[in-house]
């Protein structure tokens, strides 16, 4: 029962939380040892209170996961977890991480319980909602960011990164729910109420129109946001990002992936090293120069 407690809680999923550090790498604050350790804190605070949201939500969602081809082997959906277990796990996750969020910042707290209030209507309403459904998670990223902001003594953290942060969770939600139209078919609106209101086609059009806007956003940002060098160097990201993008999109038209993006940030080997390339170059470029 622990080893299915612990799957609920979803540990390969917490890589989205490492966006509660981007205040910290990208206002330069990396060799301050109290925001370093505040910031980590804040990014495990998210951890727990993500998993709290995840068994709470396959709790809600335990019947239509029965009939998914691949949800279905979901510890509570499969019947490895009784929901009363996984609630009594998600109470006292919430008991423990929103207390200690408001010890750690208050406006962190603050952001914590919005995040968590947030996904609490999501699993109960928003989700069956076309286009809000997506625009709900790409706002779970952005409080990501807002939280890892009140960690530290912002000095230069530029809004520039809470526009890219919404158009690239956007991009990534969309392309998610194209997926799984795609995997689902027929039968698509019997598993996920809300796909009933997307189409291939529609959500083709979303994808592009974010993707392009993803792009130019994160280039007007190397440019022209105040912290950056002077001599322009973040620009050379650039085709990391367009790279990132281009390989997202190829997965999820191509290869049919894309139905769990952490999944692919886990197993896709060119994604990966993207990213890892591009963190490298954003640490060059902000640290060394």
């Amino acid at each position: 029962m622990l080893r299915a407690l612990i799957k609920s809680m979803r540990i390969r999923q917490w890589t989205k939380n490492v966006f509660v550090l981007a205040a910290i790498v990208f206002d330069r604050q990396l060799g301050n040892p109290l925001a370093l350790i505040k910031s980590l804190a804040g990014f495990f605070i998210f951890c727990l209170l993500s998993s709290s949201v995840y068994l709470i939500n396959d709790v809600m969602d335990a019947e239509a996961d029965r009939q998914h081809p691949e949800k279905r082997d979901r510890p509570i959906a499969s019947g490895q977890l009784p929901a009363s277990i996984a609630i009594i796990a998600a109470v006292i996750l919430i008991l423990i991480t929103i207390p200690t969020a408001f010890v750690l910042s208050n406006g962190f707290g603050w952001v914590a319980l919005a995040y968590l209030l947030i996904n609490f209507a999501y699993s109960t309403w928003l989700k069956h909602i076309p286009l809000l459904d997506v625009m709900v998670i790409a706002a779970g990223f952005v409080l990501r960011v807002a939280a890892g902001v009140f960690l530290v003594i912002v000095e230069r953290f530029s809004p520039w990164l809470y526009v890219v942060t919404t158009l690239g969770a956007l991009y990534i939600g969309f392309g998610k729910r194209r997926s799984e139209l795609a995997l689902l078919a027929k039968e698509a609106n019997q598993h996920r109420r809300v796909l009933d209101g997307y189409t291939i086609q529609l959500l083709d059009q979303l994808i592009l129109v974010v993707s392009s806007t993803t792009i130019m956003a994160y280039s007007l940002y190397t440019f022209s946001a105040p912290n950056l060098p002077s001599n322009h160097s973040m620009m050379l990201t650039i085709p990391f990002v367009l790279y990132g993008v281009f390989r997202y999109l190829y997965l999820i038209q191509v290869k049919q992936a894309g139905g769990a993006p952490e999944e692919l940030l886990l197993t896709d080997r060119p994604l990966q090293a993207t990213i890892i390339l591009w963190g490298i170059a954003v640490l060059i470029i902000f640290y060394l120069f």
